[in-house]
């Protein structure tokens, strides 16, 4: 093409972006040449990924609307980034448009956030998240996951487990932890995922989280006046003169997004896996050790967010021998630090719970991210994780996959990787058999 001509189509997609400036609020596709990080085949990063962590583990993808777009692939490299804040903003407000203000109301969590701001918030939401406070949380997981596996009992003989099971357990644990009230929580309900879904552009992403972050606003207000039993509640009785609504309502924003759809993939995606790996799941029911290790491999396997918040170069560097500008966008591939040979063996794309060097609880994997931005509620994930997948191992001992792999679909091009269906039958057929007639027959 030439130059004149892709300079047009710059400035003509740059207007369609937003005007005289990037606005990714406004962008409406994503353009594929940047997409690479968030593509996968089946349950596997794809290829490109891993030549470009073996030839180039700092690679430029595009330069897109004036702005360089670095993946970061290697292990070493990625957990250097994510650990640098003195280098990198996390501040993604000014490419949403509308300033500071509109970008407060816009971006929720910390995730986007950097000192000293996110140190003052990150201090209302850390107390809540000690194994001191959420060990009063387990057995009302406990109860959650029993009744969800009573209507996967129902949906049975063949019963679809993302619907019944993977994402149910997650989003009642998260109105449990906010404190939301029941008869509000319907509307809440189907406000997370398409919140990670780069099919539509900014437009889909930073659209869809005006309502779930609109109720949030209005359930902060409602507490404000009458403190619930939850998170909201109990950080407005201890802080209420510290952080105003939109504040709250944004890191009550943040903890939705990082705890519904992440755990509810890890849920469907994991047991896929186990599936494949019938003598690991037989163990999850009674080996406590067992189901640890397991857990962490999953986290570091599947590395369901594919890619971290994009950090922003505060001024010009040298990023282990590639030359990032002021203001470009460096974004960390998870996915692929996690399959590092480097760190975690050749076979890092393969799924051993007994790996050696690589995991354990506070292992070296980025499931969780890594640094002052590291997931606040890791250890709440992995509790959920670890009963879900001990009582499910425990309630169906003979769960399998009612339909191929290959026939599976997966949801491509988002942030956070999941699949759309896992069909499972509940019993062989020789239990069912046997479970219709308990006395066997007459010989």
């Amino acid at each position: 093409m030439p130059s004149n001509v892709k300079r047009w189509v710059g400035r003509r997609l740059m207007k369609r972006a937003g005007g005289d400036g990037l606005d990714l609020a406004r962008l409406r596709v994503v353009p594929r040449s940047v997409s690479m990080p968030l593509r996968r085949n089946g349950l596997d990063p794809v290829p490109d990924l891993g030549t470009v962590r073996e030839t180039e583990p700092v690679h430029m993808l595009k330069r897109l609307f004036g702005l360089n777009i670095w993946i970061v692939t290697g292990y070493d490299e990625a957990r250097a980034v994510l650990a640098d804040s003195s280098r990198f903003s996390n501040d993604i407000r000014p490419l949403v448009g509308g300033g500071d203000s509109a970008g407060a109301e816009g971006i929720g969590g910390l995730g986007f956030t950097d000192p000293p701001d996110h140190t003052r918030l990150r201090k209302f939401l850390t107390p809540e998240f000690t194994m001191r406070r959420l060990a009063r949380l387990e057995p009302l997981i406990a109860g959650i996951v029993e009744r969800q596996l009573d209507e996967v009992e129902a949906a049975g003989p063949v019963a679809d487990l993302v619907p019944t099971f993977a994402f149910p357990i997650p989003f009642q644990v998260i109105c449990e932890l906010l404190g939301l009230p029941v008869e509000d929580r319907e509307r809440f309900r189907q406000l997370g995922p398409a919140r990670f879904d780069l099919s539509q552009g900014g437009v889909g992403v930073f659209g869809s989280a005006t309502d779930s972050r609109q109720f949030l606003f209005e359930m902060v207000a409602k507490q404000r006046k009458d403190p619930g039993e939850g998170l909201i509640g109990e950080i407005l009785r201890a802080h209420g003169d510290e952080i105003d609504d939109v504040e709250l309502g944004g890191l009550a924003d943040g903890v939705f997004l990082g705890g519904y759809e992440t755990s509810a993939s890890m849920l469907a995606l994991g047991t896929l896996v186990l599936l494949q790996n019938p003598a690991t799941y037989a163990a999850l029911g009674h080996d406590d050790a067992e189901l640890d290790r397991v857990v962490e491999e999953l986290l570091r396997y599947l590395s369901v967010v594919q890619v971290a918040f994009p950090r922003f170069a505060r001024r010009d560097m040298d990023l282990f021998g590639q030359r990032v500008s002021k203001g470009d966008l460096v974004s960390v591939s998870l996915s692929g630090a996690n399959r590092d040979p480097q760190t975690f063996g050749l076979d890092a794309d393969a799924f051993n719970p007994h790996r050696l060097g690589g995991n354990g609880p506070g292992s070296a994997h980025f499931g969780f991210g890594h640094g002052f931005h590291r997931c606040v509620g890791s250890e709440l994930a992995r509790m959920e994780l670890r009963c879900a997948y001990r009582a499910l191992a425990r309630r169906f001992p003979d769960l399998s996959l009612a339909a191929p792999v290959d026939d599976l679909r997966f949801r491509d091009f988002s942030i956070v990787y999941g699949v759309e269906a896992l069909p499972v039958r509940l019993r062989s057929e020789a239990t069912a058999f046997g479970a219709e007639q308990p006395f066997g027959v007459a010989g």
